[in-house]
């Protein structure tokens, strides 16, 4: 049995300097005036996230948030990897795995941990299991190339082993989604349901896929550039991402502001929300690793897709702002879909945008298989 090492995060003093110092030598470029997002994150959008990191974020709160949940790093196949581990007081919870993707990180699930492992309804209970993925924040850097969305299944049915869990659920969104759909297709006989808010697969032969989201009719083919480059030049980006922290910043940030559902006409997270999350990736100098996993999909495509059916019991949670979606018929020729909803609001990052939806979701989905 591979030891599971209780961990606290620490960021250490000098890596905090180091960060104010190199916030404070930013260059940055010009903007051409009143281009607006149209090239990208605008440039006094980026200097408020620099000022507000400089003079009022406080990274030692969040890490006391952080600190809250009990923690510990495995090492599976020569990777490290980082999980929270919260425990319900309901002996009768149901373990769940939470799976973020990027670029987000464990961060995603703080404002819907405490509902869903401590609620007042002992039925609506869960063990939580929440990985950092590897290449992602406190699982460190990879070291080595093959860490696709199959292969980090494997490596988290191992850790569910090494936990004690023979039955439990999976949860995710984004990469999280594709790795839960996996862990689902290699273990049915383990996993009592999947329940995803992010559902991508092709539609059958001749058949068009589902209508352009509202996300996707704003951003056109512009919206995947990001994909292309970390796709195929992680190690060059990487370089910006792991040297720059307003360029990692900008990077991550755009993103939080194009994924998110702003259908209401305001902006829902919070400066604190978004550069906690950016600090994860800052800290364990993970840019450049986290974006591999573009690569490495590019390498494995079979892996994004199962490659055959899946009979666990499958949930769907369809946010208005989600950047893809599929038709049910098309989804239902890969999994078993018992549970398809249509949200009211969320996006991409529904457990920091909408905790109280996206938990009563979760919940719906899993109370009538445990």
């Amino acid at each position: 049995m591979t030891a599971l090492d209780p961990f606290r995060v620490d960021v250490p003093a000098d890596v905090l300097t180091d960060l104010a110092e190199r916030l404070r030598r930013t260059r940055l470029p010009n903007e051409i005036p009143g281009i607006g997002w149209e090239q990208g994150l605008p440039l006094e959008v980026l200097r408020e996230v620099i000022r507000y990191w400089l003079d009022s974020y406080d990274w030692r709160v969040h890490e006391a948030r952080l600190n809250r949940y009990e923690q510990f790093t495995t090492t599976v196949e020569g990777q490290r990897f980082h999980f929270l581990h919260i425990r319900s007081r309901h002996a009768t919870a149901v373990p769940l795995f939470l799976t973020h993707g990027w670029p987000g990180s464990v961060v995603e699930f703080l404002d819907v941990i405490d509902p869903l492992a401590d609620p007042a309804d002992p039925a609506d209970a869960f063990h939580l299991v929440v990985p950092s993925l590897p290449g992602y924040g406190f699982s460190g850097p990879t070291t080595d190339t093959g860490w696709n969305p199959r292969r980090i299944a494997t490596a988290f049915g191992e850790i569910a082993d090494r936990l004690g869990y023979q039955r439990y659920g999976v949860q995710g969104g984004d990469w999280g989604a594709i790795v839960s759909y996996n862990m689902a297709e290699l273990r049915p006989e383990r996993v009592l349901g999947l329940h995803v808010n992010l559902m991508n697969v092709p539609p059958p032969s001749g058949e068009a896929a589902a209508p352009p989201t509202a996300w996707a009719r704003r951003m056109g083919r512009t919206g995947g550039a990001y994909d292309a480059i970390q796709g195929t030049r992680p190690q060059t980006i990487g370089y910006l991402l792991d040297d720059s922290p307003a360029g990692l910043a900008a990077w991550i940030i755009e993103k939080f502001y194009e994924w998110t559902d702003q259908s209401g006409g305001t902006f829902v997270l919070t400066k604190d929300q978004m550069l906690t999350n950016v600090m994860v990736y800052w800290a364990n100098l993970t840019g450049a690793s986290s974006a591999r996993l573009y690569w490495e999909r590019r390498q494995a495509p079979e892996t994004m897709v199962p490659q055959r059916r899946v009979s666990v019991p499958t949930g769907v949670a369809n946010y208005p702002g989600e950047l893809v979606r599929s038709l049910r018929p098309h989804a239902e020729r890969f999994f078993n879909i018992v549970h398809w909803t249509e949200l009211p609001r969320g996006g991409h990052f529904p457990a920091m945008e909408v905790p109280d939806i996206f938990v009563e979701d979760v919940r719906a989905f899993f109370r009538p298989l445990r």
